[in-house]
């Protein structure tokens, strides 16, 4: 992607006004998205996008440009500007680039490139016909194919030079369910670090049922109650609960400014004894898996909560050096256009040891949240709102009826602490994550969980 004296030169200038160390990073991205609404492709879009991004540090600050010029002339200009903003004296500077192998834990068997279109196309009718036929409630049905591939070269001054290819693929279906004027949501939007070999795991008819499904059941719900009650949520995105109130809380951006709730808290206790979270992208064609992260460090598993005590943060380079901690293998970034920052991959409540059963058999009334929706979190209390997806009562022991407008409040730290039985059916979904490094994929997970007590917003008198 750049030659190792290219390289070498645009380093070197990096680092002519000062800074102790730099970096390149260089992103070759080609993607696919298609749209279909009403049974038809709206849109279709193939693209790529090419460019390559200059960061220096000098101790704890950084300087961050990019570029979509790739001549050696138009680097060295955008490094020496870079490294003006920096106002301290020029170290000597050895470079030693190389190159480090990569050890690959996402293996492709069919590059998307290579299936035609029409295929792709074909997919994206079956998923749209299943949903829209599952039910006359449905009354509209989009339906979204993609796939990328992304070609990275990573090379800095402590002789780091290192490639990497990575792929993804995911496929989302949304149902509206219409009835007597009001309109209810469903999404499922299943995704992998895959080729087009995902589709021979997922079955894309199935994916727009349970769209629909959710859409329907909740048409047709009644108003939630309000109050203070138990609140059993769900494995798989239920786990969204955890990665936005908790996890971002966790991740060095936050906690070296000391602002996250859990900065210097290493080694005590923050959760129930009965949570154990834990982050981690070595999991194999999981979505939000990688094999080197953006800084050019292998990802690790890192166990961020064990039995309740606080045992690791989620770090990146910069961040690492303010807190004089290694990264963890956690520097991502949406794009070249971005400098990386700690993120989470598959952050993912571990197994317990009590069935789904016995959880909603414990529960003597509550509200069981079986998919979560967007939602809000600020990460300097852990304050959070959750908007329930798909929701039911819980009387007597047993499921009941499904209930709409659920809202889930609280804060980060407090649930984990109310988290009094943890199921032993751990799953994840996926998604996308936003923060100051951009957009990035990343999977939520856990098992199913009970949250002894906790603020549920609905409707007052809909007892």
């Amino acid at each position: 992607m750049l030659s190792k004296k290219v390289i070498e030169n645009v380093l070197n200038a990096a680092l002519d006004n000062g800074g102790d160390f730099a970096e390149i990073f260089v992103e070759d991205r080609f993607n696919t998205n298609i749209h279909m609404l009403g049974g038809y492709v709206e849109n279709s879009i193939s693209g790529r996008d090419f460019g390559i991004g200059i960061r220096i540090f000098d101790k704890f600050n950084s300087v961050y440009a990019y570029t979509n010029d790739s001549s050696e002339e138009n680097l060295i200009k955008v490094a020496k500007e870079v490294s003006l903003a920096l106002k301290s004296n020029r170290q000597d500077i050895v470079l030693n680039l190389m190159k480090s192998p990569v050890h690959n834990i996402n293996p492709i068997k069919i590059v998307p490139s290579s299936v035609d279109k029409s295929k792709k196309i074909e997919l994206l009718k079956r998923g749209y016909e299943s949903a829209k036929n599952y039910d006359s409630l449905i009354t509209q049905v989009t339906a979204d194919y993609f796939d990328e591939e992304q070609n990275i070269l990573i090379a800095n001054s402590e002789g780091l030079i290192v490639e990497d290819k990575r792929i993804r693929t995911r496929f989302k279906v949304i149902s509206v369910a219409s009835k007597d004027g009001e309109m209810q949501v469903g999404f499922y939007g299943p995704g992998a670090a895959m080729g087009f070999e995902f589709f021979d795991t997922i079955d894309v008819e199935e994916v727009g049922k349970e769209a629909s499904r959710i859409a329907k059941t909740m048409v047709l719900a009644d108003h939630c109650p309000s109050g203070i009650m138990p609140v059993v949520i769900h494995n798989e995105f239920g786990g969204v609960l955890f990665h936005e109130a908790c996890g971002h809380g966790l991740e060095a951006t936050s906690v070296a400014k000391g602002t996250s709730v859990f900065s210097n808290k290493l080694g005590e206790r923050i959760a129930s004894p009965l949570v154990t979270a834990i982050d981690d992208g070595t999991l194999p064609n999981e979505w939000g898996s990688l094999n080197i992260d953006d800084e050019g460090t292998p990802t690790q598993r890192n166990v961020l909560i064990e039995n309740g005590v606080l045992k690791s943060y989620l770090i990146d380079k910069l961040n690492g050096r303010r807190m004089g901690m290694k990264s963890t293998g956690s520097g991502r970034r949406q794009s070249y256009k971005f400098a990386p920052t700690s993120r989470m991959n598959n952050t993912f409540i571990a197994n317990g040891d009590s069935t789904f059963e016995e959880i909603i058999g414990n529960t003597e009334r509550g509200l069981f949240a079986k998919k979560l929706g967007g939602g809000s979190v600020n990460p300097a209390t852990g304050d959070f709102n959750f908007a329930v997806a798909e929701g039911y009562l819980i009387e007597n022991g047993k499921i009941t009826k499904p209930v709409r407008g659920a809202t889930l409040i609280g804060t980060g730290a407090k649930v984990l602490e109310k988290i009094d039985m943890v199921g032993n059916n751990q799953t994840c979904g996926q998604g996308m994550c936003g923060s100051l490094s951009g957009s990035i994929p990343t999977n939520v997970g856990q098992p199913t969980i009970r949250v002894k007590a906790m603020t549920v917003g609905g409707r007052k008198g809909d007892e």
